[in-house]
């Protein structure tokens, strides 16, 4: 289930920081996409790295 969630929302934040570079005048949109998206990798990869630690 947690991985549906992450899996989601990075799809999300991917699909808005391609939004933000096709439209020029949302560049911030795509700054704002691209740090969400590296955010969500991180913690999901750092759950993920944790149960395996168990």
């Amino acid at each position: 289930m947690l991985w549906k969630v992450i899996g989601g929302l990075l799809l999300l934040w991917l699909v808005i920081s391609v939004a933000g570079f096709i439209i020029k005048g949302l560049f911030w949109l795509a700054v704002i996409g691209g740090v969400l998206f590296v955010a969500t990798a991180a913690i999901g990869w750092a759950r993920d790295h944790k149960q395996i630690k168990r």
